[in-house]
């Protein structure tokens, strides 16, 4: 069954949980809400207030417990609890448009800021200033960023834009992360290496972007109701395959991979739908909170229609409620987490909307 929590009647842009799943953070227009899990709710239990415009993402590290948060006033703040409350640390990411997305690196020494100023922030602590710092990836970035997501080695950064591109970046920093394990990716990688760099066919935005667990086969969306799966060969080398399953839903804004060999996608359809493949090809599956099962039977269907006509002739209007959604979301759904399992093996899933509205969706098998 899935676990619903109407928090508020306003959009979430994020939400995360933290490792343990006792609390969870969402974003709520400047603030980010800390809510406490008691009992089978959420109750609020602090918010961190220190934006001034619209709070765009935040994250929560799994091991440490640290939050980032970004926003539209061009700052990111990392929060961290100490005996007072938590405490923010503005950090420098020296862009002139609003940050539009944040994720933590696996390894937590680092985070990463998308933005509209074209350019993607890799921050990390200076321990010598007792600050945050960045570095910025600008090329070959032509407009703005929507997505970012971590390879498990920590160095490998996914991004997508809307240029129509989806592309695989290195955020090597000399001093902060271990020379990496060669990948399909690459092997010697300097900080802004581009890695890979694959176009929608369409021309679409690209809204979500995702690395398959394993790190080897990255899945975007865009903006044409398409994800996309690619499998890289080897550095500089055409990839094995690129697999695209268009739709004839609403654009996907979303990512989740759930295993090696399915993920779900989820944006303006207001439900979920998990798609399945491999190197040999990928399919459309099901759906996750399908609308058409929640419809009624057909019996029921008849007689709320002879219904509707009859108070349409009494009344000159129906009775009939139809601003309700046959799905548990009421409007879009902005983001999918995992949230329970480990890495390729992942049994539940979170999303939240904006409506308002945190679902947590068990996985099928």
């Amino acid at each position: 069954m899935s676990e619903v929590h109407l928090l508020f009647h306003q959009p979430i842009a994020d939400h995360s949980f933290s490792a343990d799943r006792s609390l969870l953070a969402v974003s709520r227009d400047t603030k980010v809400e800390l809510y406490k899990r008691s009992g089978s709710g959420f109750t609020l239990q602090d918010e961190l207030a220190g934006h001034d415009k619209t709070v765009t993402s935040v994250d929560i590290a799994p091991n440490t417990g640290k939050i980032v948060t970004c926003s539209q006033d061009r700052n990111a703040l990392v929060w961290e609890p100490s005996p007072t409350g938590w405490k923010p640390t503005l950090v420098l990411l020296r862009i002139n448009r609003a940050a539009t997305h944040v994720r933590w690196s696996p390894d937590e020494t680092k985070f990463a800021v998308g933005s509209g100023a074209r350019v993607i922030a890799v921050c990390y602590f200076e321990g010598e200033n007792d600050w945050w710092v960045s570095k910025h990836i600008k090329k070959p970035l032509r407009s703005t960023v929507f997505s970012l997501a971590w390879h498990p080695n920590s160095v490998l950064l996914a991004a997508g834009s809307a240029d129509a591109h989806a592309r695989v970046f290195s955020s090597f920093i000399k001093g902060v992360d271990q020379r990496p394990d060669p990948t399909v990716w690459g092997e010697r990688i300097p900080f802004n290496t581009v890695c890979g760099e694959y176009i929608n066919s369409s021309g679409g935005w690209v809204h979500s972007v995702a690395f398959s667990p394993s790190g080897n086969a990255l899945a975007f969306a865009a903006h044409d109701s398409s994800v996309t799966v690619v499998y890289p060969s080897a550095p500089e080398q055409p990839p094995h395959a690129v697999l695209s399953v268009t739709t004839q839903m609403l654009p996907f804004v979303t990512l989740c991979w759930t295993r090696e060999d399915q993920l779900v996608a989820a944006g303006h359809d207001c439900h979920p739908v998990v798609f399945q493949g491999s190197m040999e090809g990928w399919r459309l599956a099901y759906s996750v909170d399908d609308p058409r099962k929640s419809a009624g039977s057909g019996a029921s269907q008849e007689s709320s229609a002879l219904n509707m006509f009859r108070q349409m002739d009494l009344k000159g209007k129906s009775s009939v409620d139809d601003t309700n959604l046959k799905t548990i979301h009421q409007n879009s759904i902005t983001i999918l987490r995992p949230y329970e399992g480990g890495p390729g093996n992942i049994t539940k899933f979170s999303s939240s909307g904006v409506d308002g509205r945190i679902v947590v969706f068990p996985v099928k098998g």
